[in-house]
């Protein structure tokens, strides 16, 4: 009798373990989820500026290309920007996917004006608010409302460090970001 006790005791906190990690899996699997999301987002955006990119460098440059014969443009290996190493992603299929934006058809087309994205945007207008005070990636994410979670902080921290590779902000310090000054 007192072996069905114990054992009936024992299933009782198994299944309330079993209800603790539960719950903790399913929060996890919600921020996962949302990392995911902010990560299929960072990649989409990488993939345009790298669609970008291969078209202008694939364009001739203000007419001089066109003046040279095809033999020399075929021997003349295309420039690539220099950028810390970086591991090679996988290469792309053909055709654009369903977020891409196809490239420009016209030199026209190629030739207006860009806007950034959103978030760069909205860290582009938040130093211009905040002037000359150093400030974290964590600080600004907040500002922005997008400190709910790892991966949209991480976003942020991207674009913060893209912006100080273009010279857009500048890196003040380990963490900390400071508007370019003018």
């Amino acid at each position: 009798m007192v072996s069905a006790t114990r054992a009936t005791h024992e299933i009782e906190v198994t299944a309330e373990s079993l209800q603790e990690d539960l719950a903790r899996l399913e929060i996890q699997k919600r921020a996962l989820e949302r990392e995911l999301a902010a990560v299929a987002a960072h990649l989409d955006s990488v993939q345009r500026a790298l669609s970008a990119l291969t078209v202008l460098m694939a364009e001739p440059s203000g007419g001089r290309a066109a003046e040279q014969p095809a033999q020399a443009k075929a021997d003349t290996p295309v420039a690539t920007p220099a950028s810390p190493a970086r591991k090679q992603s996988a290469p792309r299929q053909a055709g654009p996917t369903q977020k891409e934006k196809p490239a420009p058809s016209s030199r026209a087309e190629a030739d207006e004006p860009r806007s950034y994205g959103a978030l760069t945007e909205q860290i582009l207008e938040y130093f211009a608010g905040v002037g000359d005070a150093e400030v974290r990636a964590r600080d600004v994410a907040a500002a922005l409302g997008r400190d709910t979670d790892s991966g949209s902080i991480n976003a942020v921290r991207s674009t913060l460090d893209r912006l100080v590779g273009t010279s857009r902000v500048r890196r003040a310090g380990r963490g900390l970001y400071r508007a370019q000054k003018s």
